[in-house]
């Protein structure tokens, strides 16, 4: 197994932030990338963590990423807005995208949102929880597919990909630390998690791919090989993938000729509009911990609700530190040397420290 070195938040988020400045993003920018990233870590999704720092900064490099491009209106109504990233930071447009939606959906009721041509926009329960702490209730869809190089997944049925991980989230309030908050590709497993185990010289649970021949392996190296994700669920994960497409597509950014079809989807209710926020949290609250009191099948130790991973998970690693892998921090020391930053502690700001308090 590979081995791993333990960091505090602060540091993490303060070395993310310092690289992308040199990079060319204002501060501002930089400070949401970080923060986005830094929490997916926390929430124990190391998928969508500082693994991608690399990633982001190559396309950075690559001119495939204007690190200070700001989100244009492409349409606006009171209930409905189409946001255009113009080419910048994915994590940026969608929180500049879920803020607004919230403050729409505060005055009109609902809003509903979607992005046109935005880059990787990271963890989608980040945006989720976002929406459940202000007081409503958040959905989003990211869907991919279609036309040459449509993805990762397997259509159910088919020998080649067709469709990407294609994720969904929702968010609920619960009046406390512990919103309610689901989040899952509608893969058996994200893309990222593939990474992840590679970094750390371990299998893949067995169902999540096959090989580029079809044959069912553990192997990550398979994967990158040519291999193929499953949807999970069979037809009814697949379903659901290219549900995430038809709406991701109000984006208009779908292809007839090529029959290719994306975009990003969010909707965000105020329960006020419903019922009173306070007495719905607490309805919430004690419903779920009524489904938590079920005693645990054999195997298990409790029963859990969606949103409990991560906000346990925050706790432990706001204390113990962030595990990251020997050759994903290798990777973000040389585009430190590249971009002339240093990575001593000197880079964290008593506001950094102050972020990642731990409760």
């Amino acid at each position: 197994m590979a081995t791993e070195q333990r960091f505090q938040a602060s540091y993490l988020h303060a070395l993310v932030r310092r690289l992308f400045i040199s990079a060319g993003a204002p501060r501002h920018i930089a400070e949401v990338i970080a923060e986005i990233l830094i929490n997916a870590n926390l929430a124990g999704h190391d998928s969508h963590g500082v693994l991608h720092v690399s990633m982001y900064l190559s396309a950075i490099d690559s001119g495939r990423m204007d690190p200070a491009a700001e989100p244009s209106i492409v349409k606006e109504t009171d209930q409905t807005l189409i946001l255009e990233s113009n080419n910048g930071s994915g994590l940026f447009m969608a929180k500049t995208a879920m803020e607004r939606a919230i403050e729409k959906a505060k005055k009109a009721e609902v809003c509903r949102v979607s992005f046109v041509r935005g880059h990787h926009i990271g963890r989608l329960g980040e945006y989720a929880e976002m929406a459940a702490r202000a007081g409503c209730i958040g959905i989003l869809l990211s869907g991919r597919g279609g036309g040459e190089n449509g993805g990762d997944i397997l259509p159910y049925g088919g020998s080649e990909s067709a469709l990407g991980t294609n994720p969904m989230a929702v968010g609920v309030p619960t009046g406390d630390d512990a919103p309610f908050v689901l989040d899952f590709a509608t893969s058996v497993i994200a893309g990222g998690k593939i990474l992840v185990a590679k970094s750390q010289g371990v299998d893949l649970p067995e169902g999540c791919i096959v090989d580029k021949d079809g044959n069912p392996s553990v192997n990550p190296e398979d994967f990158l090989n040519g291999g193929h994700l499953l949807a999970f669920g069979l037809h009814k994960g697949y379903a659901l993938s290219l549900l995430t497409c038809l709406l991701g597509g109000l984006s208009r950014d779908f292809d007839i000729e090529t029959g290719s079809m994306r975009g990003v989807f969010m909707q965000v209710m105020d329960v006020e509009v419903f019922t009173p926020l306070e007495a719905y949290q607490q309805g919430v609250r004690a419903f779920l911990d009524g489904i938590k009191a079920t005693p645990p099948a054999p195997g298990f130790e409790a029963v859990m609700v969606p949103g409990d991973y991560e906000h346990n998970m925050r706790v432990e690693r706001l204390n113990k530190g962030i595990e990251v892998p020997e050759d994903i921090y290798g990777r973000i020391q040389e585009w430190a040397d590249k971009l002339g930053v240093s990575i001593s502690e000197d880079l964290v700001e008593s506001a950094d420290i102050e972020r990642y308090r731990s409760p």
